[in-house]
């Protein structure tokens, strides 16, 4: 491919003085072979642009850059931009023939609910018989066949290659979780989506985005690059709904379990075994639980229809599906219920716990274990803690990925938002594998165990370390005399 070929789309700041061929395309100089063009990108710990002399001494023809070597090689083309990490989006799709094109690309974001509404879109239309690929935080697919997933929203060359793969697999549709940081780092960019979900927008990342007004600002970006022809569907029952939309091109659809919108949600009944939901005036048995997953469910049913399945279709879709891994899965024995959830966040966890509370009779006692991250926004600690406390009858705080801090202090930072009276039905644990198991000890029969944080991981992260750690294996041990692992 040609250098010109590849940046179409760029407007160069320097003139481009020389046109070569280009055999690929690369943001990490230790994969620059003879005919890259590598991209120089500045991140918070590494400058790629430090990096320029050794990709041309190892044979890039192109440098795409924010600004010129102090001694610019005569022999290879550099192209100036203002923002690399916008042009790499733009170089990815142009690399790869822009496969998001040729596919219906439905973007989800929002701070809860994403991986659930395209992990479930994604199986819906797979059973309705279309071929469809999946980007998600647990795993990404193309039609049944998994591929590991590294981050929520992969980088523009993993992201491109993986939607091409879609589309030499003969998928129609795709859905892809999109984070604020994908949207603030262009890893979307050049993308054409079909369609965009907005979810909610809570405490989260804070530690990235510094200010809920840039956490807005991100999650809105996305809406504002959708072209006219997509569809926008925003769950108006969150104040930010509406914000999300105000100056999108695309078209605005509405979800809503309180008020009037184009999908309308009202929850008939809700046990353990799942939910009965009227939409649009038409009823069907679902077997997620929570009225958090009502909003997911009413997403997943809009966009169906939006992209073409009738509705009477997408009900009966909608009525065989199962949680995604780690999204409220329950394991039962020893007259236990025991659910694990990914709830890493103040909204998501008193989610979590308002359905728990709203389906369990007064005399099963709710015991909540959990943590938060380390190397993570720090101000939603103590908010968790005193979610949890008020929410649960006896509370178990723990390590989550404590990463490289401390987990002592990422403890403290929780208790912190106790009242004193509050710390008598709080237990404080630093190993997570002995909160566990001293949380199924109180534990009488019948009771509920919530373990919260974790969810579909596989591992613990302590000091940079990924040690095998998985809450639901550790629960069906635990037990494991009469156990059974289930999906509500």
């Amino acid at each position: 491919m040609k250098l010109t070929s590849l940046i179409k789309g760029i407007v160069p700041l320097v003139a481009v003085q020389v046109d070569p061929e280009v055999e690929d395309l690369c943001f990490d100089s230790r994969k620059v072979g003879k005919g890259s063009c590598f991209v120089a990108l500045e991140g918070t710990a590494v400058d790629g642009h430090d990096y320029i002399d050794k990709a041309v001494e190892q044979g890039a023809v192109a440098i795409v850059c924010e600004r010129m070597p102090r001694q610019p090689h005569k022999s290879v083309a550099y192209v100036v931009v203002d923002n690399s990490h916008k042009a790499l989006g733009i170089m990815a799709d142009n690399y790869y023939q822009h496969p998001s094109r040729k596919l219906k690309l439905v973007g989800v974001t929002g701070t809860n609910g994403k991986t659930t509404t395209a992990t479930l879109l994604h199986s819906l239309f797979r059973a309705h018989g279309c071929h469809a690929g999946l980007l998600s935080t647990i795993v990404n697919k193309i039609d049944d066949e998994e591929i590991p997933a590294t981050h929520t929203t992969p980088d523009p060359l993993q992201l491109n290659a993986l939607l091409n793969r879609m589309v030499e697999a003969g998928c129609e549709y795709a859905f892809i979780e999109v984070s604020s940081h994908s949207v603030v780092q262009h890893r979307i960019g050049g993308l054409t989506f079909a369609g965009g979900i907005f979810s909610n927008l809570t405490h989260d990342h804070l530690d990235f985005h510094k200010t809920m007004a840039n956490y807005i600002a991100a999650k809105k970006m996305f809406f504002d690059n959708l072209p006219p022809e997509a569809f926008a569907l925003v769950n108006i029952d969150d104040r930010n709904g509406t914000v999300m939309v105000q100056n999108t091109p695309a078209h605005v659809y509405t979800y809503s379990l309180q008020r009037i919108a184009d999908f309308r949600c009202k929850v008939v009944e809700q046990t353990f075994q799942g939910l009965l939901l009227e939409l649009n005036g038409r009823q069907v048995s679902t077997q997620l639980v929570g009225r958090f997953n009502a909003y997911n469910l009413t997403a997943i049913y809009a966009a169906a229809v939006l992209l073409g399945i009738p509705s009477g279709e997408a009900l009966r879709l909608l009525s065989t599906l199962h949680p995604a891994e780690g999204r409220f899965q329950y394991v039962a024995g020893r007259g236990i219920t025991a659910i694990v959830d990914y709830a890493h966040t103040p909204d998501a966890l008193q989610n979590v716990l308002a359905a728990i509370n709203e389906i369990r009779n007064k005399s099963q006692m709710l015991i909540t274990v959990v943590g938060c991250g380390g190397d993570r926004d720090t101000t939603k600690r103590p908010e968790m803690a005193k979610i949890a406390c008020a929410m649960s009858d006896r509370l178990v705080l723990t390590s989550d990925n404590p990463r490289t801090e401390n987990p002592e202090r990422i403890l403290d930072d929780m208790e912190a938002g106790l009242a004193p009276d509050e710390k008598s039905s709080v237990v404080r644990i630093t190993d997570r594998r002995q909160a566990i198991k001293t949380a199924v000890i109180m534990a009488r029969q019948g009771d509920i165990l919530l373990v919260a944080g974790k969810g579909h991981e596989k591992y613990q992260d302590i000091n940079g370390v990924k040690h095998h750690f998985d809450d639901k294996e550790e629960l069906q041990n635990l037990l494991s005399d009469t156990s059974e692992s289930v999906n509500v």
